[in-house]
């Protein structure tokens, strides 16, 4: 079994493993350790522009151009701090979010948690199926074939009994997502109206629709989504980080949250690319399609392998905060240093989430890209509860201690969040009910 990262952290104090000296300088030192503590932030925030985000934040950028560019970046500081309550809650108790909720608000609380992430989640994973469909398709690949081996792929990622190499198979796929920097540059937007829609809010022209209000709260569904609370804190836990990591832990998820915004922007650059050149938009498969008519074959075979990259990191994250959680909850051993035989039950929900998502997408005739948007809408509705059990928790003195309680900022800024998100699901409420109210 690999070390765990407490004995690595100690053995790094003093040497400098790459190259056998002595490591004499604070700085490198710092590095080091950094680069130890890394990826359960960058991990969770850029598995979250998975396919549906991809479908979303393309749509967007199709229907609005780079209108909407301005609420990616008042997502980025509350993407932050949400995900830095979970590293705080993780690293001190040692314990997975599922368990926690269980173990403060009791087991009727605990299962209407646990049951609202696997709905979601399970649909989530239709959706990044679905992506692979759609992508595989325009490839001229049979999904009876692309399905069937992305599955068996995604399996042997997790199924090699080390948390380590999975952690470092999935942080390269996350930095392959730099791509779409390179991509957005290539498309050649008006920096100056980049800039703009960025810093200063402004309302889309035509108004506020029913369709700008769905795709609003689809964009907050999908860059702040329940399962990222579930898979980062059981993320921290099995990778057994300690007290004194926590800044690190927190540049880690800092640093994860500027690039999924950074990269989500991005990804709506590239579906305005697509509207200003006249090409109608429907999916990001034909989007990459598409592109490839204006930039050439190479920009479509890069944009069809983003659309695939973005599946497969969404996937295994998702899958794997199913699994921590309902394996925490059930008590069952639940960690990826262990083989499967050690830990049969939290094995055995990852390969259930993962065969039965697949095979619900290869069903003929499923309204795919409708399936994708639908999902990130139900996931911005059931959020807000999410996250209220997140500040409770933030709160418990018995649980934290003094020292890593929420301070009063803390708690000032995260229930405006949680008013927000839940005025959002409200407005989507009230569309659902009265279809015409938001009519131009």
């Amino acid at each position: 079994m690999a070390r765990n990262v407490a004995t690595l952290q100690e053995s790094v104090l003093t040497i400098d493993r790459p190259n056998g000296r002595m490591v004499r300088r604070n700085w490198a030192r710092r590095i080091w350790l950094f680069l130890v503590v890394m990826g359960p932030g960058l991990i969770v925030m850029e598995a979250d522009n998975d396919a549906g985000a991809l479908s979303t934040y393309t749509q967007a950028g199709a229907q609005y151009g780079l209108q909407l560019l301005w609420v990616l970046l008042v997502l980025l500081p509350i993407t932050y701090l949400c995900q830095e309550m979970v590293v705080r809650l993780g690293i001190v108790t040692g314990q997975g979010h599922a368990a926690m909720i269980y173990k403060r608000f009791g087991k009727w609380w605990g299962r209407f948690s646990l049951f609202d992430l696997l709905l979601v989640n399970f649909f989530t994973l239709v959706t990044e199926f679905a992506a692979i469909h759609l992508v595989t398709n325009r490839l001229g690949i049979s999904a009876n074939i692309a399905i069937p081996v992305s599955a068996l792929m995604l399996l042997a990622m997790v199924l090699t009994a080390s948390y380590r190499r999975w952690e470092w198979i999935t942080v390269a796929l996350c930095l392959f997502d730099l791509a779409w920097i390179v991509a957005s540059f290539v498309f050649h937007p008006a920096v100056g109206e980049v800039v703009r829609h960025t810093l200063v809010p402004v309302v889309p022209t035509g108004g506020i629709t029913g369709e700008l209000v769905f795709l609003v709260i689809a964009i907050v569904g999908t860059t702040i989504a329940p399962w990222q609370l579930f898979f980062q804190q059981s993320c921290v836990a099995d990778k057994r980080l300690r007290k004194s990591d926590l800044s690190y832990a927190r540049l880690d998820t800092l640093i994860g949250a500027v690039l999924t915004v950074t990269v989500a922007g991005c990804m709506m650059v590239a579906g305005y690319t697509l509207a200003r050149h006249g090409i109608a938009y429907e999916d990001p498969a034909q989007m990459a399609v598409g592109l490839g008519t204006i930039f050439g074959s190479f920009a479509k075979d890069a944009m069809l392998l983003l659309c695939v990259n973005a599946a497969v990191l969404g996937t295994t994250a998702i899958s794997l905060s199913s699994a921590w959680a309902y394996g925490e909850v059930r008590g069952w051993p639940s960690s990826l240093q262990m083989t499967f035989l050690k830990a049969p039950g939290f094995y055995s929900v990852y390969v259930l989430c993962i065969l039965g998502a697949a095979a619900l997408v290869l069903i003929p005739g499923a309204p795919l890209q409708l399936i994708i948007l639908g999902v990130q809408v139900l996931a911005g509705i059931i959020l807000p509860s999410a996250i209220i059990f997140l500040q409770l928790l933030l709160n418990d003195k018995e649980v934290l201690g003094e020292k890593f309680v929420n301070k009063p900022w803390n708690n000032y800024v995260n229930w405006t969040i949680v008013i927000l998100l839940f005025g959002l699901s409200l407005l989507l409420a009230v569309q659902v009910i009265f279809p015409n109210i938001f009519s131009r």
